[in-house]
């Protein structure tokens, strides 16, 4: 099964087909540009090169969140007209979980962060053994301070992925809390991760259809809170 994954949660825009365990073609930029622009002609060149086309896979997965709220609507949206016009089932990843996917050679526990702002982080803790990710929390909003608080009686190895690593590695060092930062090559998320962990979506069964597919913010918006404190009501996506 080819899966087409697309990753547009922050910063940098990439995209991959993966299969069985293997990523066949990636492509990747961490340039700022506008993702809504550099997406899809990215996904048509990596597509060529590789001789493949849309026609050619299975299933679309898409980095569904947390992340950037305008960043996960390109996704999202892209994924959804994708799967809809190849009339393709879609996975909404975790974020979180396909960065993890980065360090799968690494043993011991896995740190994933992206700074949320409003000094907390969003994160998910897995245990890595033998190249296999077994998730110990739910994907969640978190202050710091509570995070070292729960790896604090830990001895195993650590490693921390992800945007919000450098914040989240200063600051449990300074909580006395050994743990590293994953090398620079592995340290943000991209599309090939998507489609790893897409992989085990499928097997589980947790396909969706299009119409289903849904961004995951896990908190509102600074718009979304405006309204709120208001009285206004607001949309959920």
């Amino acid at each position: 099964m080819k899966i087409l994954a697309l990753e547009t949660s922050a910063k940098a825009v990439s995209a991959a087909v993966v299969e069985n365990g293997a990523v066949l073609a990636s492509t990747y930029q961490n340039l700022g540009l506008t993702h809504s622009v550099t997406l899809m002609p990215m996904v048509d060149t990596m597509l060529k090169n590789a001789g493949m086309t849309a026609q050619d896979m299975a299933l679309i997965a898409v980095a569904a969140g947390p992340g950037s709220f305008t960043g996960l609507r390109i996704g999202i949206s892209a994924a959804k007209g994708l799967a809809w016009a190849l009339g393709l089932p879609c996975c909404g990843v975790s974020t979180l979980e396909a960065m993890a996917e980065n360090v799968t050679a690494f043993e011991g526990t896995v740190i994933c962060a992206m700074d949320a702002r409003r000094q907390q982080i969003y994160n998910a803790v897995f245990d890595c053994h033998g190249g296999r990710l077994i998730r110990r929390c739910e994907d969640r909003a978190i202050a710091l301070e509570v995070l070292a608080q729960e790896l604090a009686r830990e001895t195993c190895e650590k490693i921390v992925v992800g945007d919000g690593a450098g914040l989240c590695h200063t600051y449990l060092l300074a909580q006395g809390i050994s743990c590293r930062m994953a090398p620079a090559g592995s340290l943000y998320q991209r599309a090939s991760g998507v489609g790893l962990a897409a992989q085990r979506m499928v097997e589980q069964g947790r396909t969706v259809t299009p119409q289903a597919l849904r961004p995951v913010y896990l908190r509102l918006s600074q718009a979304e809170r405006e309204r709120l404190a208001k009285g206004l009501p607001i949309t959920v996506e």
